[in-house]
This record gives structure tokens, sequence and C-alpha cells, in this order.
């Protein structure tokens, strides 16, 4: 019979590209991983990897194989849930994946009423902007708060439940005195030096976006994705930043945040989750502090404007 670990484990190493990136995810050694596959290789009576490069990839038996493990590790997790609902109480532990740019406003909200409300729940929260819904199919988290800007296609993995959270706009952001009141016409900034996240990510491709439909193409003079450089820039009157409304602390000294007035640049905040037909009451607790977290900031206050 199968071993559902050495599935798991099988799907991670396809999903990482190397015995070594696999051990790191899953917190074992390599040897323990590589004698995992070994076994499970001898389990089904032929071989599931190969060596590609620096790297690992399926054989064409490894392909189908995988194909399976991905229905019966669905089936486990249906199962799971299933049964934690019969429970139907929220479990001891979770796993939350967030973007660096929503702890403020909405994580750390969220987190402190699960702390009032769940307190024997204790949920480890991963900050970061890189792959999180692949790291939800794989099962290394348990729910991601993520975003999707509006002009990109919805790319939303087969098996994921997305719940919609919050329109996040980006916002302005200038030294405080230097900004009219007023919103601010996007294609205004072609005249400004900016501090732009680079190109390649999703904030920095729906900026030059929007640019370009506003008739002109920015020129970025300091290039970051970290927003808190990009803040403390703009407080300097070095540059014009163009920041998410939840990434703004309020509290904020010396800055003005704007909105742009007319083309708007949106991010849509969601809170994802592998799908099951019944609801896990453990992930659903996490969502619903985290839509509530949203609902409250959805009328936040900012620096004068």
């Amino acid at each position: 019979m199968l071993d559902v670990r050495r599935l798991h484990m099988l799907r991670t190493v396809a999903a990482r590209g190397s015995i070594a990136a696999a051990a790191q995810s899953l917190a074992l050694s390599a040897g323990a991983v590589s004698q995992q596959m070994s076994a499970l290789r001898r389990d089904v009576g032929v071989d599931l990897l190969r060596p590609d490069g620096r790297t690992v990839a399926l054989t064409e038996a490894g392909r189908v194989l995988l194909e399976h493990a991905d229905r019966i590790l669905a089936a486990v997790q249906e199962a799971e849930s299933a049964v934690a609902a019969v429970k139907g109480t929220v479990g001891a532990t979770a796993t939350l994946a967030a973007l660096p740019s929503t702890v403020a406003r909405i994580v750390a909200p969220a987190l402190t009423g699960l702390g009032s409300h769940h307190p024997q729940l204790t949920v480890t929260c991963l900050i970061t902007d890189q792959a999180q819904l692949r790291e939800l199919t794989l099962g290394a988290v348990d729910v991601v708060l993520g975003q999707r800007y509006h002009h990109l296609p919805d790319a939303t993995p087969r098996g994921i439940e997305v719940t919609p959270l919050l329109d996040d706009p980006l916002l302005v952001v200038t030294a405080d005195g230097r900004a009219p009141e007023q919103p601010v016409a996007l294609r205004e900034l072609a005249g400004h030096s900016l501090v732009l996240p680079p190109p390649a990510t999703d904030c920095g491709q729906a900026i030059l976006h929007a640019c370009h439909q506003a008739g002109f193409t920015p020129t970025a003079r300091y290039v970051t994705a970290d927003i808190a450089a990009q803040c403390t820039l703009a407080r300097a009157g070095l540059a014009t930043a163009l920041v998410p409304r939840t990434a703004i602390d309020p509290a904020t000294p010396g800055v003005r945040a704007a909105p742009i007035a007319d083309h708007p640049i949106l991010r849509l905040l969601f809170a994802a989750t592998r799908h099951t037909g019944t609801a896990n009451p453990t992930t659903a607790a996490v969502v619903t502090a985290l839509r509530t977290a949203a609902r409250e900031h959805r009328t936040p206050s900012l620096p004068p404007a």
C-alpha cells in the first residue's frame, strides 16, 4: 500500500525541483527525504525521478503517480476537514502566509482578534511575497493573505478557494506640504522623481500598465520593493511613491497620501484556503478574523490629503 506521507514528499520534490529544496521545505534532512523517495520507488517498482542538471524531474511514471497523489492528498484533506467539522471546534495550530504590506493594518488586528476569541489557537505567520499560493497547494501553509492586481487575469490554482477581503488602491505619497490637497492625475507624475517597485513585481507591472494608459512611461529614480524605504524617500522629499493604502501608517508624520484621480491602480486582497466540501473550523476562524480586520480598514484615517 502506498504511504500518503511519501506521496506528499513526491509532490513537494516535484514542486521544489530538488531533494535538498524539498527537505528544507519539509524541515527534514536531505537524507531522510532521499530515503523516503527510494522507499516509494521500491513500492511502485519503477523510477519516479531522474536527474535534470542540478535539479530532478519526474519520469513518466512519476508524472502518472503525481496525478493520483494529488487526488489522494485532496481526499485526505477532505476527510480531515469533515472530521474537524463534526468536532465543531477550532484546532490548536494554523499557519498563515501574508504579504509584508498587510501586516500592520490587517494581519496584526486579525491575530489579536483570534487571540481573544480562540486563545487555544496558535497561528504561525510567514511574512513573504513569494509564491504564497504554491505553498498553499503543497500544504506548507493553511491560509494565504494574498493579492491580485485588477488588470491581471485570475491565475488561482485549481483546488484553491478565494475569499475577497478588500480593494486596496495605491495612493500617491509625497512629503507633507509638497502635494496639492486634491486627488492627483497619474499623468502629472510623468515629471516627478519616482521611487517604484521593480518592474518584474506584480505591483511594478500594475504601475507600468496604468502609466501607459495615462500616456507615459514612468522613469524610476529609485527602485525598491521595500515600502518603508519608499515612504522614507518620499518623506525626505527625494521622490514620489505609489503605495497601497493598507501599507500606509496614518500616524506616520511628514507624508501626504492622495488618491489617483484618473487611472486608479487597485489590488484585490484575498484570503485563500484549500477547497474542501466541508469547511474546516480552524481555517474558517482565521479567514473570518482577516475579513473582520479588512472590514474595519475600509474607512481608515490617512494623513491629511
